[in-house]
């Protein structure tokens, strides 16, 4: 039997070395392949980790950055640069080259007003011009030229819009972005009498008894008002009202208005975090405000049986004076088309009272989240 080729090459010294190279260049080249391999498979990890911490850094500075409360419509913009409140100071067109004296308390009267009690505005703005206050008024008649001859009329705030109401105004100029510098809000009517009222005394009550919204007292002479806001002699403040006959009953047990924790709507003054609170709860479209008073209560930051109340030492009179009404608000005009006139804003009143009862209800009744603090005082005092 013939040996095979194979063994042959075997046996051959020369086919022997031949295999034995190729064997140690394979060897070579598979050992080269996998250190190769290895480091860039660590390579590639090491990669791979340092995207994904990247990616995760990344991740967290946007997550940090939608976390953060930023106004509606400032998105677009660098933090830093996005101014969130105003104020009603005038500024001059050009640098006067006088500096100017930052006044650390200021505070805001605003009065909606016509040309026929320019009198008793002129009195009521210059009990206030010589305290700290800037002056707003809006008028109802477009008159606003007719105010010019007065000295403080130049530095005063005029918004004009032809038969608008107090809270038409308020609503619109009265944002609390607008008027977070100034620490009270006077939301007056204009026919009032202020020879007994002093606002720097008036606001040192208000600060000493913490009242966050509060009216002066009214005089013996005033005109259509509650019971609740007369005046009292020889108090300071009141905050509650007593009543024992007849409907509407008030007692110590009242824990409601308006036997207590109200005020009228025609002298009210409102801390800064009142007003905040009194804006949102005043409607756009319920020009008259009649039923707001009764839930004002709510924005006294805390307890209105507290922060709610009459300040007697300083007090005004209410004239009751007819404002509103004529095609501008300043025409003569007979008396039956006056009274018939000023029946029908009662009557608008009165609807909208209902309206904003049914709103506040509705709202109430809807928000699952709101919990009422006063529900359990109403529901005793109705039984």
């Amino acid at each position: 039997m013939k040996p095979s080729n194979s063994a042959f090459m075997l046996s051959d010294p020369k086919h022997r070395l031949c295999l034995w190279t190729v064997f140690v260049a394979v060897s070579l080249l598979c050992g080269a392949y996998l250190v190769g391999n290895a480091f860039i498979a660590k390579e590639y990890k090491e990669r791979l980790s340092r995207w994904g911490l990247i990616y995760t850094k990344q991740s967290v500075t946007d997550n940090a950055c939608k976390n953060k409360c930023r106004p509606s419509g400032t998105e677009a913009l660098p933090q830093g640069i996005v101014v969130r409140t105003s104020n009603l100071e005038m500024r001059p067109l050009w640098d006067s080259g006088v500096p100017r004296i930052s006044k650390s308390s200021l505070n805001l009267l605003a009065i909606p007003v016509g040309i026929r009690q320019k009198q008793i505005v002129n009195r009521i703005v210059e009990k206030f011009s010589s305290s700290d206050f800037v002056v707003m008024l809006f008028h109802y008649d477009g008159a606003v030229d007719a105010w010019r001859d007065l000295a403080w009329s130049d530095y005063a705030i005029h918004v004009s819009a032809i038969n608008q109401t107090k809270w038409w105004f308020a609503k619109r100029f009265l944002h609390p972005d607008i008027v977070n510098e100034y620490n009270y809000i006077f939301l007056w009517d204009e026919d009032l009498g202020v020879e007994n009222f002093d606002p720097k005394k008036y606001l040192s009550i208000v600060k000493e008894e913490g009242l966050e919204i509060s009216q002066p007292g009214l005089g013996l002479k005033s005109e259509v008002h509650h019971p609740l806001t007369v005046r009292r002699k020889g108090s300071k403040v009141h905050r509650r009202y007593y009543k024992f006959k007849g409907n509407g009953r008030c007692d110590d047990h009242s824990t409601a208005p308006p036997c207590l924790g109200w005020v009228e709507m025609m002298a009210p003054v409102f801390s800064r975090k009142a007003w905040q609170c009194a804006w949102h709860l005043t409607q756009s479209d319920l020009i008259h405000a009649w039923g707001l008073d009764r839930q004002l209560g709510y924005c006294a930051q805390g307890d209105r049986m507290r922060n709610v109340g009459v300040v007697d030492e300083q007090y005004i009179v209410h004239l009751g004076l007819p404002t509103l009404g004529g095609s501008h608000g300043n025409e003569a005009s007979s008396n039956s088309s006056t009274d018939d006139s000023r029946a029908k804003v009662r009557m608008q009143s009165y609807n909208e009272m209902k309206t904003f009862e049914k709103r506040w209800k509705d709202a109430a009744e809807n928000d699952k989240c709101w919990i009422d603090p006063y529900g359990q005082q109403q529901n005793q005092t109705r039984h």
